[in-house]
């Protein structure tokens, strides 16, 4: 389930609270989503500040203020990003994390690693911070950052608590636009039964289609140019594992997009729920008039359980199950 960077953080507060917060999170979004902010305010959370918020002389509540999070870093709060020209995360950084990590914090205070665009990590950088997911010292907490967790290795992505959150990156960019306005054409045609539903899971695919074939042409492009810059300099060997890296990341991006749309149909059905209640904040105001006249003839239920059946899909999605399938059974679902 997806969040707001404000309900993810009451929840994981919560869990503080009860002494029950996991010592490893995984915090995915769209740039802009707030992930620094929230990982800024964790580390203020299990460590405290004097700028938590409060009341002020007049008994007036004060604004929380949060620190930038690079201003959090200090002797036992580390905070890594790719900063080499190569925009990759060495082993050599996470080694330095763990040291940090290894160190003995002042009492009370809890020991803090963030890895921002943890993506970026190499393979011997992700094995190296996979052992200290699985064997964590005392008082830890490891927050990784990333809008593309997909990347990631499945055994770190097991270990992590997933937090996704809303917002961030307009819905309309790349393709939501028109896919909202593909979506509306299907949805003057009729909306709630086994057509309308294998018409939109149509839609829905044609997106995702015409995504996989610009990631992969992207991908052959860059390998192409890779081993005409390079095919005298090294051996074969090098070349194939460059290639091999250009499909995984052709992968990843095309998962990336695939729910980044998801993410507008959730939107496109929240405005359905929110026009039933008579609320503001539309994700697309430009589709309110067709939206008003689908949620006059659904309830706020029968909406929910569609909200509910589309994330039930998003959470297929990322098993190993046939994605045509998947979506075949979960548009069904939620469109039927």
């Amino acid at each position: 389930m997806s969040h707001s960077a404000e309900k993810s953080f009451e929840l994981i507060k919560s869990a503080h609270e009860r002494q029950r917060l996991a010592h490893a999170f995984l915090i995915t979004g769209a740039l802009g989503s707030g992930k620094e902010q929230l990982a800024s305010r964790l580390i203020t959370l299990v460590n405290g500040s004097s700028d938590n918020g409060g009341v002020d002389l007049f008994g007036e509540p004060t604004e929380e203020k949060i620190l930038p999070l690079d201003e959090q870093e200090n002797g036992w709060i580390r905070i890594l990003r790719p900063r080499s020209k190569s925009r990759q995360i060495s082993i050599d950084d996470i080694r330095d994390l763990e040291h940090t990590l290894q160190l003995a914090a002042p009492s009370g205070q809890t020991k803090v690693g963030v890895i921002v665009d943890a993506d970026r990590m190499n393979e011997k950088a992700e094995n190296a911070f996979l052992k200290t997911l699985e064997e964590p010292p005392d008082r830890t907490l490891l927050m990784l950052l990333t809008t593309k967790s997909q990347r990631l290795l499945p055994t770190i992505l097991s270990r992590c608590v997933q937090v996704n959150l809303l917002g961030g990156r307009s819905l309309d960019l790349d393709g939501g636009e028109e896919l909202v306005a593909a979506l509306n054409q299907v949805a003057k045609k009729g909306f709630g039964n086994p057509i309308a539903a294998l018409h939109l899971k149509a839609v829905f695919s044609e997106f995702l289609a015409a995504k996989k074939s610009e990631v992969e042409v992207a991908a052959k492009a860059a390998a192409k140019e890779e081993s005409a810059a390079y095919k005298d300099a090294t051996d074969g060997t090098w070349l194939k594992a460059r290639e091999d890296f250009h499909d995984a990341a052709a992968q990843a991006d095309y998962l990336e997009a695939r729910g980044r749309y998801l993410d507008v149909i959730l939107a496109w059905l929240g405005d359905i729920i929110r026009i039933k209640n008579n609320a503001g904040g539309l994700d697309f105001p430009e589709s309110a008039s067709l939206l008003k006249t689908i949620a006059d003839s659904e309830s706020v239920l029968k909406i929910t359980q569609r909200l509910e059946s589309l994330e039930s899909l998003r959470q297929t999605l990322e098993t190993n199950a046939s994605e045509p399938l998947a979506l075949e059974v979960g548009f069904l679902k939620t469109f039927g």
